[in-house]
């Protein structure tokens, strides 16, 4: 989901049509992925055979991310290099090191703790740009963030992945720049290709987008669910305290690296969440291919769990920012 399209910059003070868009999106968004992650739960044997599936599903979900992306989101990238330079840094460097040290400290399973390690070395979530608006952050950094980490995705997560979960599981780094660039680049190119070759026609379609990329996450989740339904009982309690505590960490930490920047409270708010929130749909994906169904577990978890998060801390963010010394 990416609201500069659907809805207005948070200083317009718009609080009709767009805005109670965006807030139905992110509210009904984790319900469907939960929901989902439930039918998957319940019947796992509805779901079999499709796990290949997986890659081509996250491909949708990418192409839409491209064609509701416009040269402008690239522009910010030069306009304010140093704060999305130092976006990309917190992203890489906070989320896959907070998915190592919680690995080891939980002491995970090999399976798990390479999911987790995974999610943390993925690019910017795709509903983040939207919780960066809700909480009267700012949305253009965030934009540029989220844009530039998934470009760069096929060149920094294969190493990272290699570097921190190669203890854990074997890592084929080469074949997963394969797949990232596949399921992830080359669908979000092609999307931006058409939204310039096609901007008139594309523009009708905005609005149902967002939702199209939500049912899709949702079959995904419901795929990587049924997968692993007969580990979830007795590791559920475990993965959902590792990612409690690696999205919670995350949200922290981002929010902390853009104070200690002095870049301004709302600036400040869009590093939050464009560290705590990750791309799990990607990092599900990778998992099923390169490890296991339960590896992906994780990011089902991550998957429903930073879209409540994110709303319910974009929400106490926005209250703050209403305040005169509001941060």
């Amino acid at each position: 989901m990416r609201p500069e399209q659907t809805i207005p910059h948070p200083a317009d003070d718009d609080t009709s049509g767009a805005d109670k868009a965006a807030r139905r999106a992110v509210t009904v968004f984790p319900v469907l992925v939960l929901a989902a992650g439930a039918v998957g739960l319940a019947a796992p044997g509805a779901f079999e055979g499709w796990g290949t599936s997986v890659p081509y599903l996250l491909g949708v979900v990418m192409f839409c991310m491209g064609l509701t992306m416009t040269p402008l989101d690239f522009q910010g990238v030069v306009k304010r290099p140093w704060a999305v330079a130092l976006g990309l840094v917190a992203h890489y460097v906070i989320m896959p090191g907070l998915g190592w040290l919680i690995a080891h400290g939980l002491g995970l399973s090999p399976q798990l703790a390479a999911g987790v390690i995974l999610v943390g070395c993925a690019p910017s979530g795709t509903a983040s740009n939207v919780v960066t608006y809700l909480a009267r952050g700012d949305v253009a950094l965030s934009v540029s963030v989220a844009t530039v980490s998934t470009v760069l995705a096929p060149l920094v997560t294969p190493p990272l992945t290699l570097l921190l979960a190669g203890e854990y599981l074997p890592v084929d780094a080469g074949s997963m720049v394969t797949d990232i660039l596949k399921t992830v680049l080359l669908p979000v190119l092609g999307g931006l290709a058409v939204r310039l070759l096609f901007g008139r026609y594309v523009d009708r379609v905005l609005g149902a987008l967002p939702w199209l990329s939500a049912l899709t996450i949702a079959a995904i989740v419901a795929i990587v669910v049924a997968g692993s339904a007969a580990a979830i009982k007795s590791a559920a309690a475990l993965v959902f305290l590792a990612v409690f505590l690696h999205n919670g960490l995350g949200l922290a930490l981002g929010y902390g690296a853009g104070k200690l920047a002095r870049l301004g409270p709302p600036a400040s708010r869009a590093m939050a969440f464009e560290v705590g929130m990750q791309n799990s749909g990607l990092a599900a994906s990778l998992a099923t291919a390169h490890f296991s169904p339960l590896a992906a577990l994780p990011s089902a978890v991550f998957s429903v769990w930073h879209n409540v998060s994110g709303a319910l801390v974009a929400a106490w963010m926005a209250r703050r920012s209403a305040r005169p010394s509001g941060g």
